[in-house]
């Protein structure tokens, strides 16, 4: 790496953004013997994901999943008397998971003596990172490497600006007094069909809207269809195709929505969160100050090794853009990104990262996860394909634990048998995944998926089973 360090404020790397993409890359960087420092406005580290996002949003999740499961007791022979829920002690089960994270992300940084710094930080010049500090003072950081790691923040819309009473976002709805008795969400990605979840489960009349035609638009097609039913099924209303043409707040919401093939609506309700999207966090970093750096719409564009035009800086995770194809906004991204980064500036191999192979995770309930392309971009890209799905209500164990919604569906070329994606719309999908997530980068075959021996009776069951589907052959259905 060159000549010693010098003074307390040299470092080899300094990581501007504490979330899941620079806590993670600043650990494994220290990790790889590089004095590394990691600077943050935040008191406490783990970013939007840790604080705003990822944990405190499946808190509630698993506190309505509880709700739920009580309730529901009595199918399961067990009387569980009236019940209700406490939501400030809901809410204080989040902060808890929160602040225990937090904490354990600081223990990370001293056992492997990363640099917490505490302020706002702008580039000024190559490798040096100035500081403002909450006292008012400035501190400037000099380092051979700077890594780009501010992440992204919500995406506000014209039509209706937040305003934590009426109008939410996903960082103040985590905080609302009490579940509203009505509630718009715009937007039916990840973030809106978890939040629509968490409130449909605790009592809210939720109403979910959605641009373009169906939820989920990233997911599979058929997976975006039944957790359409799903969500009907559980009283949330779904409106796909949906145009906003006007919002006002007053005593409560009043929203005008053109859809395809009727006359407007006006739809009313107490609340409304908007979740239409995220963009990313760079302003005031001073990019612009160096030629070497492009910027699109905020992004920082990199190379697949994370690398921008100045060789002294990367961007990784929400704030980079690398190369031309899709770049998932997801804290997991983010982390490989860290780790990916840190491995090459202490001169280690690395490859850039498959984001063909990056799973996708939905908490919504049912849940929804998948890897790989789906059975349209499958074709698309390698003609003809096999496909075998196999409904949940199939599974033995579903039986059991009465969890029949949804189901696996996998995706194989035809010629060879590859496998191409995995998808799957029901219970414990975001943990079931993983499994296909390996077999991918095995790149494993249909058949070898097939023939690996699950566990009876067990959910992942269902991916052998709808393997063998796959392959014309299915047993179980």
């Amino acid at each position: 790496m060159g000549q010693p360090l010098g003074t307390p404020d040299e470092f080899d790397v300094v990581f501007v953004g504490a979330g899941p993409g620079g806590y993670v890359g600043a650990i494994r960087a220290a990790q790889n013997g590089l004095r590394t420092a990691v600077v943050d406005r935040d008191e406490r580290p783990g970013g939007t994901c840790l604080l705003r996002g990822c944990i405190p949003t499946k808190s509630l999740l698993e506190s309505a999943a509880v709700y739920d499961a009580v309730r529901g007791a009595g199918e399961f022979g067990i009387g569980a008397g009236e019940v209700s829920f406490d939501w400030a002690g809901v809410l204080k089960r989040k902060e808890k998971a929160v602040a225990k994270n937090a904490a354990g992300v600081k223990f990370l940084f001293r056992k492997n003596r990363v640099e917490h710094v505490v302020g706002t930080a702008s580039l000024a010049g190559p490798g040096l990172v100035e500081v403002g500090v909450p006292d008012g003072a400035r501190r400037t950081l000099r380092a051979r490497h700077v890594v780009v790691a501010t992440g992204s923040a919500v995406r506000e819309l014209p039509l209706a600006r937040a305003d934590g009473r009426r109008v939410f976002t996903s960082d103040d709805i985590l905080a609302v007094e009490a579940p509203p008795a009505s509630l718009l969400v715009v937007g039916a990605g990840a973030v809106g069909v978890e939040f629509a979840s968490v409130f449909a489960r605790f009592g809210s009349r939720v109403t979910l809207l959605e641009m373009l035609p169906r939820l989920l638009p990233v997911e599979d097609e058929e997976v975006s269809a039944e957790l359409g039913r799903c969500l009907r099924r559980r009283g949330v209303e779904c409106l796909t195709g949906a145009t906003i043409t006007d919002v006002k707040v007053e005593n409560g919401v009043q929203m005008r929505v053109e859809l395809p093939g009727g006359p407007p609506r006006m739809l009313r309700a107490d609340a409304l969160l908007m979740a239409a999207g995220r963009r990313p966090v760079t302003e005031g970093l001073g990019l612009e100050r160096f030629p070497g750096v492009s910027v699109d719409r905020g992004f920082v564009r990199t190379d697949g090794l994370m690398r921008t035009g100045e060789a002294w800086l990367s961007a990784i995770g929400d704030a980079a853009r690398p190369g031309d194809g899709p770049h998932p906004l997801l804290a997991h991204v983010a982390s490989a990104e860290g780790v990916l980064v840190a491995d090459r500036l202490a001169g280690k191999h690395v490859e850039p990262l498959d984001y063909d192979q990056v799973v996708s995770a939905t908490y919504c309930e049912p849940q929804v996860a998948s890897v790989g392309l789906t059975e349209a971009r499958a074709k698309e890209r390698r003609g003809e394909v096999n496909v075998g799905r196999f409904p949940y209500a199939a599974i033995g164990k579903s039986a059991v634990t009465g969890t029949t919604e949804g189901f696996i569906k996998i995706v194989a070329a035809r010629e060879h048998d590859e496998l191409l994606g995995v998808h799957i719309v029901g219970a414990l999908a975001t943990e079931l995944i993983h499994e296909a997530a390996v077999a991918l980068r095995l790149e494993s075959t249909a058949e070898e998926l097939a023939r690996t021996i699950h566990a009876h009776p067990t959910l992942s069951e269902g991916i052998m089973e709808a393997a063998h589907a796959a392959g014309g052959r299915p047993i179980g259905a």
